[in-house]
């Protein structure tokens, strides 16, 4: 085989199996949309519930317990970011000299 054949073959099959890969993408897509009867959040919904990303919440009970977790991450936040900013806010005006 010559070097220029061998230059252009490299490239064309690295081109064919990434179209491969997309065509079993896209594949994927439709079918897991089409059993999610076509809605883009029930599939990412079925998705996170089978990762553990999120837990079914049965009782009144499990989404307060939810909630207040979020709210105690969002304080915790705050604490972290409001000293910060008012460093920044409170910091003396420097005066600038130009030598001329």
């Amino acid at each position: 085989m010559t070097e220029k054949k061998s230059s252009r073959l490299v490239p064309a099959i690295m081109l064919s199996f990434g179209a491969l890969v997309c065509l079993w993408v896209a594949a994927t897509m439709v079918g897991a949309l089409h059993q999610a009867n076509w809605q883009v959040s029930e599939l990412a919904r079925q998705y996170m519930l089978a990762t553990g990303m999120m837990r079914p919440m049965h009782t009144l009970v499990d989404f307060y317990s939810h909630i207040k977790g979020i709210e105690y991450l969002i304080c915790v936040a705050f604490f972290v970011a409001f000293p910060v900013f008012f460093k920044y806010v409170n910091k003396e005006a420097t005066k600038v000299t130009v030598n001329r």
